[in-house]
């Protein structure tokens, strides 16, 4: 334990600078964005709470990537690992502005086709994906539960690329649909960096990844004062496709894409929730739950917004801790 909280008073400044940089720019960039008339409309089929947030102003991810991109970059200087995480993040970032871009300014509804998002989530994947296998030796391997950090298993190229690939685009995808309510996404990735920041303790190379994780968690702390419910601003895609690209790049580069699975349980779950809804549909034309992502079916059965971050989020903590005993 004394291994874990010697660490981290390495990261409060850069956790501190990174949380003020995001709330000054947040009192800039949310009365720009409403008079630019940037706002997020809101879906016809969803649920009826939600007509009121139509206009709210999105975009809000730049809140946290731009000092995620100041701050990491200097710290960049000292660790080029840091740069692989800040370019992979705003890779997938960039795949969201254009969809964000094309359905706020440009009032196509859909944004960018299913298939130009894949492609470009396939491309930034496959070129992250080139450099962990080639330079990252942790990112060829496994850590298994129960088994742990001492011994995890080692995964061919043939194996491991297709692996990283799908864990990057997966969890992307996954963080995105859990963008779905007032401080949800933001408060159970706030939660999942904690996990990943106390998991890098347990190896001293792996620094930068607490570093890195305390530069975008400040960013993220200083975008939920504004985000949580009623939310003055939304993360959009840029936003959540590039939380989801930082928490699996992290993951992978690592070894540790399965206890990511573990501490970000609601992720999988809300991405779940979408196929089986999905998939049962189309075979029986019923419903499983009442709305899918999973969070709409819980306000579809009565619970406020406030309700459902809130025991989303403490499930997300006993998930993380559970994740953090099984290293």
């Amino acid at each position: 334990m004394g291994k874990i909280f010697g660490i981290i008073p390495h990261q409060v400044a850069a956790y501190l600078i990174s949380l003020a940089m995001a709330i000054a720019l947040a009192r800039i960039l949310i009365p720009f964005f409403r008079r630019i008339k940037c706002g997020q409309p809101e879906r016809e089929e969803g649920p009826e709470s939600h007509k009121v947030k139509s206009g709210t102003p999105t975009f809000g991810g730049l809140i946290f990537l731009i000092p995620m991109v100041l701050v990491g970059g200097w710290h960049a200087l000292k660790d080029h690992r840091i740069l692989v995480l800040i370019l992979v993040t705003l890779g997938f970032g960039a795949i969201g502005f254009f969809d964000d871009y094309l359905k706020v300014v440009k009032k196509h509804n859909t944004g960018l086709t299913p298939r130009q998002k894949m492609m470009g989530l396939l491309i930034v994947s496959g070129a992250f994906t080139w450099y962990a296998v080639t330079y990252i030796p942790a990112a060829s391997t496994l850590v298994i539960p129960f088994i742990g950090l001492k011994a995890p298993l080692a995964l061919p190229v043939v194996a491991a690329v297709p692996f990283s690939i799908f864990v990057l685009v997966a969890f992307s995808n996954a963080v995105n649909l859990t963008d779905g309510l007032d401080g949800l996404a933001g408060t159970v990735t706030t939660f999942v960096l904690l996990f990943l920041t106390i998991m890098s303790a347990f190896n001293s190379d792996w620094g930068y990844i607490s570093t890195f994780c305390a530069i975008l968690a400040g960013g993220l702390l200083g975008f939920l004062i504004f985000n949580l419910h009623p939310a003055k601003i939304f993360m959009g895609d840029v936003g959540a496709l590039a939380l989801g690209g930082a928490l699996s790049a992290m993951s992978l580069m690592t070894g540790t894409a399965i206890y990511l699975g573990i501490a970000g349980i609601i992720y999988v779950a809300e991405a779940l929730s979408v196929v089986i809804q999905v998939a049962w549909f189309k075979r029986t034309k019923k419903r499983v739950f009442l709305m899918a992502p999973l969070h709409h079916h819980y306000e579809y059965k009565g619970w406020k917004e406030t309700k459902v971050v809130t025991v989303f989020a403490l499930i997300t903590i006993v998930s993380g801790a559970i994740a953090v005993l099984l290293l």
